[in-house]
């Protein structure tokens, strides 16, 4: 089919680009549609063997389609800009440019853009903004809080004009990733206009169009986990002076599918969400393909289409009765055995997007080309109004084949719910790959793990802060930025000595490198390692002197206590700091002999505030420690007295708010997780609650929340020990006054 279509150069062109990547040491791999092809993986584009799956390969190519195969391929995040460069320096501007994405008018951004158009205060803009779902359905009322008379006219034009707008093209963006290559100039095909960065051009249709005219495009991405696996292997091989790479990693390790079903996952890959850690101990994987499911089950599609239940359900009686794991031969779930092709893999529950395609070919004999236009038409309901033409020749053609009007109806009902995004089984084979390797190397490797996640933020889910306290959970040593033994990147020492993982493994430390200090740049952190290469330092002054430091990097090395073996502790620093004045270039080999001032040392809980501004983090006492007594007087109760509890029970509990989720497929249910000196509490604020204490919510940094315990699959009163907990708000208060100057960021997500 490849020389049918003459695709040959096609794969030729992405075989190159990865075997430069290779070449200099750059990790990538190849996930999407490619991973459906043996061909790609014979090339060692993708990890993925098509043998060891079911994957629909018209979703790679087609007869009917007539155009190039998409092929994805992440590259490690810091160093795409090299595989970048090797693709323009090889074809040049001429025919190489970058696609370019219509960006289209959503609710938040109408509301905005007619509100300054309108003159309307800022204000009144950003109260609708944050709530705009009257502007999506004319049928609800305007937020509450937003203060605004529906009947205005003023008011009425606003969202009226908001309404007309969605959907229509606001800004022409850049693609993430995504390469156009021609044999010829590419000016003689599409207009081309120079990019914001220099060097850089992008095409000025959308990215569809182009893929609508057959021009061919490689998808040139940025991953960040991959950065993160990169230097943990890379840290694991130096310390023990091994080289293991990616692909030998032992597969099927027992004790990293036993911290798996343990939702014991924070810093991993994809799986280390709120609502992932809550599937986690449900579904319970054991094996690759468990966690393809994994990754794909917990998105809006399933869950809108109502399969994640059947699923759950039906993987609970296969395990209580064969012990099969998913994926594994035919599946007696299916109501019609034709569709066990498609569904048997899943015990007849619909997951992934392939399967939709499936189902349309088998059950309505729809064309490998028809099927692939419902799955357009799924990627871009949003846009294009999507699967309403699909309805009556899927239902129609199922009837007459012989299938129940009210299956067809329920399979079509599904179908919609993955209009609502649902994940290609093709992508989440090349992300369980990734999930799988993240999880050992966390399971066998927590120092290496912890170091390469810092050294690669701003990267996933959790706040540095939270990586260390979780490494600490786990038994890491974590020391702190030192200016005679840091790098700028976090690094591994001798720890003491009885620390192992779960491997049996000695663990190193971790030393916190100087890319966390705050207002510190790289170069300075540069000229200190030089610097200290030579000789070490002597003294606050010698480093200053020596290292060419100024007034500006010694007061932020100050502030994140990094000058500790040299003057002491903190306020003595910022005093050093302070003494030190750049002298003129003659001066500057001059040492300064003056008495030394002794000051009193910070109380404990400024030290640990200073921390968090400069740092981030702290590897004191938990801010929560110093303020337990004062929580207890008040019946707030720390996660680990939760823990010990029952459900069923109604108490309270008191944290730092590390993170507010509010997925679209939540019907208005907020998630948030509060931080204390134990661990973490999952709380569930309801809709009703979320508008009636809406400040509370979202500006408070310490949160006290009053509510109802459960744990999964326990009933009230029920003394088990369930593994998904979670505290049901019934009532919040916001004591951010608590923590005084202490400043945390929570990490917020729509």
């Amino acid at each position: 089919l490849i020389a049918e279509l003459r695709y040959e150069m096609y794969f030729i062109t992405v075989y190159d680009i990865v075997r430069f990547a290779r070449s200099r040491g750059i990790l990538c791999q190849g996930r999407g549609s490619a991973a459906n092809s043996a061909v790609c993986y014979a090339l060692g584009i993708t990890a993925i063997d098509p043998a060891e799956s079911q994957l629909l390969f018209e979703r790679f190519i087609s007869r009917e389609r007539l155009e190039p195969p998409d092929i994805d391929v992440d590259f490690e995040h810091q160093r795409r800009e090299e595989v970048i460069a090797y693709i323009y320096g090889k074809y040049g501007h001429e025919r190489a440019a970058i696609a370019a994405t219509v960006i289209r008018y959503r609710a938040r951004s109408a509301v905005r853009d007619v509100g300054k158009a309108l003159g309307l205060a800022q204000a009144q803009i950003e109260a609708l903004a944050h709530d705009p779902r009257c502007i999506e359905q004319p049928e609800l009322p305007l937020p509450e809080p937003v203060g605004l008379d529906p009947e205005s006219g003023c008011v009425r034009q606003w969202l009226e004009l908001s309404r007309q707008l969605l959907g229509m093209p606001r800004h022409l963006g850049q693609h993430v990733g995504g390469f156009v290559l021609t044999q010829g100039r590419l000016t003689r095909l599409v207009p081309v206009q120079p990019a914001a960065m220099a060097g850089r051009y992008v095409i000025q249709w959308d990215k569809d169009d182009l893929q609508a005219v057959g021009l061919m495009k490689v998808d040139v991405l940025a991953l960040g986990m991959l950065s993160a696996i990169a230097r943990c292997l890379s840290l694991r091989n130096t310390w023990r002076a091994s080289d293991v790479q990616m692909h030998q990693i032992p597969p099927d390790d027992a004790p990293t599918y036993d911290m798996i079903c343990a939702a014991d996952t924070v810093g991993v890959f994809q799986i280390e969400s709120r609502a992932q850690m809550g599937m986690l101990p449900r579904l319970k994987p054991r094996c690759y393909y468990d966690l393809v499911v994994q990754v794909a089950i917990v998105r809006p599609g399933p869950i809108q289409g109502g399969m994640v239940h059947p699923y759950l359900e039906r993987r609970q009686r296969q395990r209580a009765g064969s012990g099969a794991r998913a994926g594994q031969g035919p599946s007696e779930h299916c109501e019609h055995p034709e569709l066990d092709a498609a569904l048997g893999r899943t015990l007849g529950v619909p997951i992934f997007q392939e399967q939709v395609m499936q189902i349309a070919m088998i059950a309505a004999d729809f064309s490998a080309g028809e099927a692939d236009q419902l799955r357009r038409a799924m990627a871009a309901w949003k846009r294009k109004g999507g699967l309403d033409p699909f309805r009556q020749r899927l239902i129609g053609r199922m009837v007459d084949k012989g299938y129940a009007p009210d299956f067809a109806q329920r399979i079509f009902s599904q179908i919609e719910g993955f209009g609502e995004y649902g994940f290609p089984e093709s992508h989440a084979a090349s992300f369980a790959k990734l999930v799988y390797v993240s999880c050992w190397l966390k399971r066998h490797e927590p120092a290496c793990f912890l170091a390469a996640l810092l050294n690669s933020q701003p990267l996933g889910f959790y706040s540095p802060s939270q990586l260390v306290q979780d490494a600490r959970r786990h038994q890491v040593q974590v020391r702190p930025v030192d200016v005679t033994l840091s790098r700028w990147d976090c690094t591994l020492e001798p720890a003491a000595p009885g620390l192992a993982a779960a491997s049996g493994l000695e663990q190193p430390a971790v030393r916190l490198g100087l890319r966390l200090v705050a207002q510190l740049s790289e170069a300075a952190a540069q000229r200190i390692e030089q610097a200290r290469r030579l000789a070490p330092f002597a003294s606050v002054e010698d480093l200053a002197r020596r290292a060419e430091l100024g007034r500006r990097d010694l007061d932020a090395l100050a502030a994140a206590d990094a000058l500790a073996p040299l003057a002491g502790h903190r306020r003595q620093q910022t005093w050093a700091a302070l003494a030190l004045q750049r002298p003129p270039p003659l001066l500057r080999q001059a040492p300064v002999h003056e008495p030394t001032l002794v000051l009193a040392p910070m109380p404990e809980g400024q030290d640990i505030a200073s921390d968090y501004r400069a740092l981030g983090l702290s590897l004191r006492r938990h801010p929560l420690a110093l303020l337990r007594a004062r929580l207890a007087q008040r019946g707030l109760l720390a996660a680990r007295e939760l823990d010990a509890l029952p459900g069923g029970r109604r108490l309270a509990a008191c944290g730092i708010v590390t993170v507010r989720q509010q997925p679209s497929t939540a019907k208005g249910v907020m998630f948030v997780t509060l931080e204390d000196e134990t661990g973490s509490v999952n709380v569930i604020v309801g809709r009703a609650l979320r508008e009636r204490q809406r400040r509370d919510l979202l500006d408070s940094r310490l949160l006290a929340v009053w509510g109802l315990w459960q744990r999964e699959g326990e009933p009230e009163g029920s003394a088990g020990h369930g593994p998904v907990r979670n505290l049901v708000a019934r009532r919040l208060q916001d004591l951010s006054g608590w923590l005084g100057e202490l400043s945390v960021d929570s990490r917020d997500f729509h």
